[in-house]
């Protein structure tokens, strides 16, 4: 075991498939020499080698075209957009290609490829360095969206996700990939060694890409989430009081129903949580499958906290956060305090 934050960890799980499997190949934007900007693959090239780990062009449509062919023909390769804004050029080799394969082909072809994508806010970024489209990708037939909250999770999902025969979107938020926070959008984030998940082991292992996972234990109402908004939702619990029982989904989709819909039917009330814009966000389809599977035992509307519909903000993205206190409000209105 060793103590990572969420860049040790998923360099850590391309490092272990590098060493397993020599069909696995990682390649992006300045993910060779220089290591990726956010240092996720540093010291791999030098490692492997340059035809194992290797930088490409600013290319995205390029990038994952190549990785397709690659992937149909045998390999894996595991490639990195250098934010997730920056996927739109590539969208047709996702949706039309990477997606549609193993079905066009009758399953005689597959693409067992994961694309890498820093997603959210947290650095500053501003509107073209911050998007959460995780949305888009989950309405696509065929492709698995993935996104996780620690670094346990981070490295297990990505072992699965490169050893799965689908294609995976592997979405890294930002904002806690050195570490957590406490939950509020001003506050400095803190050594990833007071989170109490920080222990990853060092070799292989998987988390599967189906499974939610029951982060904090409640009986008042149920919270789904992901991602970043992860510790802003046990924040939220905290500072109110209310005993919310909080899921981190970690697979957008496929999703993990069960759990879902074994804890709303418990608690009879829901909240759903994420950071990208509300309107025809992903919360709106966890609304719709909460409303469809635990009608009979909801005992108050679903409420749903996003981030507000317009383009991403630059100075004020602290403010666009969802953050403690306007989860919090949610939580009193399900609980009609």
């Amino acid at each position: 075991m060793a103590t990572m934050t969420i860049i040790q960890a998923l360099r850590s799980a391309m490092d272990v498939m590098l060493g397993r499997d020599p069909q696995v190949v990682v390649f992006g934007e300045d993910v060779g020499y220089f290591g990726g900007v956010f240092r996720c693959t540093e010291g791999l090239q030098a490692k492997y080698g340059s035809q194992r780990v290797f930088d490409s062009p600013i290319a995205e449509g390029g990038i994952v075209g190549t990785a397709i062919g690659m992937a149909a023909y045998g390999l894996r390769p595991v490639v990195e957009v250098q934010f997730a804004d920056y996927f739109y050029p590539a969208s047709d080799q996702i949706v039309s290609e990477a997606a549609r394969l193993r079905y066009r082909s009758a399953g005689d072809f597959t693409a067992p490829l994961v694309i890498r994508m820093p997603c959210g806010g947290g650095i500053y970024g501003g509107q073209t360095h911050s998007q959460s489209p995780e949305a888009l990708f989950t309405h696509v037939c065929g492709l698995r969206t993935v996104m996780p909250s620690n670094p346990y999770d981070a490295k297990g999902l990505l072992i699965a996700a490169i050893e799965c025969d689908d294609p995976v979107i592997f979405l890294e938020p930002k904002r806690i990939y050195n570490g957590p926070f406490d939950g509020h959008a001003d506050q400095p984030v803190v050594p990833w060694s007071a989170h109490p998940r920080s222990e990853v082991p060092e070799g292989h292992y998987r988390v599967a890409l189906e499974s939610a996972a029951v982060v904090r234990p409640g009986a008042d109402l149920t919270v789904l989430t992901y991602g970043t908004m992860v510790f802003v939702a046990e924040a939220a619990a905290r500072e109110t009081g209310i005993d919310a029982e909080v899921i981190d989904l970690r697979s957008l989709w496929p999703l993990d129903l069960p759990t879902i819909v074994e804890s709303v039917q418990k608690t009879g009330r829901c909240v759903v949580l994420h950071e990208a814009t509300r309107t025809s966000g992903f919360g709106a389809e966890l609304t719709a499958l909460v409303q469809e599977h635990c009608f009979y035992h909801l005992e108050a509307p679903i409420e749903r906290v996003a981030g507000y519909d317009t383009p991403y903000p630059h100075a004020r993205e602290w403010d666009y956060f969802p953050g403690p206190a306007r989860v919090g409000r949610a939580y009193r209105k399900v609980m009609g305090s």
